[in-house]
């Protein structure tokens, strides 16, 4: 698995007011979770985005280095985005141990163009983006490569068809679907029940001019 570094500052100050100056002197506010206890850190804004953009949604390890020499393994756990502006809010990390197994999700990446939908015309439905495992910090695959240039029509892919090296634990039901190509929709049926609805004022209306017609007679 790949690891990282990036440079972090232990901080005591809490509050929403310390994290926009935080943010306002380049600094991106963070949390480090380990066993049920939470350390608050700081890192630079700068490093952090190139971090971020590096890994692009893979599992990696990063070295926390710390300025009085301390260093700490983690992963990235999570990070929140101004909805408006793009800038980074904060960022949660989870330290971990080489030595201690821990559970994590790995997204599940797509390769090539399934002959169902190429050739047939079929529609790839993504049932699952991401699996949980459980392995040593080390094991964690970056991500998880499936190739579905073969699925047909009908054809699906499961937890179960995944391959990993030895040492990973998959906690994810084995039947659940994560790829399926499905035959397209047919149109013809929806049509002819517009047409029919369509045609339904008109016999209504008929009825209602011969049920009129009869009524004259009478009188």
């Amino acid at each position: 698995m790949e690891r990282l570094s990036i440079n972090a500052e232990k901080r005591e100050e809490h509050g929403k007011g310390t994290a926009r100056s935080l943010r306002r002197e380049g600094m991106v506010p963070a949390v480090l979770y380990r066993e049920g206890r939470a350390q608050s850190i700081k890192l630079s804004g700068k490093e952090l985005a190139k971090l971020i953009n590096t890994i692009s949604g893979e599992q990696v390890i990063v070295d926390l280095h710390f300025a009085d020499g301390e260093k700490k393994l983690a992963l990235l756990k999570d990070y929140q985005l101004d909805p408006i502006k793009g800038e980074l809010l904060h960022t949660d990390f989870f330290e971990v141990s080489l030595t201690e197994s821990v559970r994590v999700t790995v997204h599940v990446v797509t390769v090539g163009e399934p002959i169902g939908v190429k050739r047939d015309a079929g529609i790839l439905q993504h049932a699952l983006r991401e699996v949980e495992i459980e392995c040593l910090p080390d094991k964690i695959p970056g991500k998880i490569e499936i190739d579905i240039s073969k699925l047909e029509l009908g054809q699906s892919i499961h937890v179960s068809d995944l391959k990993f090296e030895e040492g990973i634990k998959v906690l994810t039901d084995a039947g659940d679907v994560i790829v399926t190509v499905v035959a397209p929709v047919e149109e013809a049926a929806p049509a002819a029940e517009a047409a029919a609805l369509a045609a339904e004022p008109e016999v209504v209306k008929k009825g209602k001019k011969e049920e009129g017609a009869a009524e004259k007679k009478e009188k």
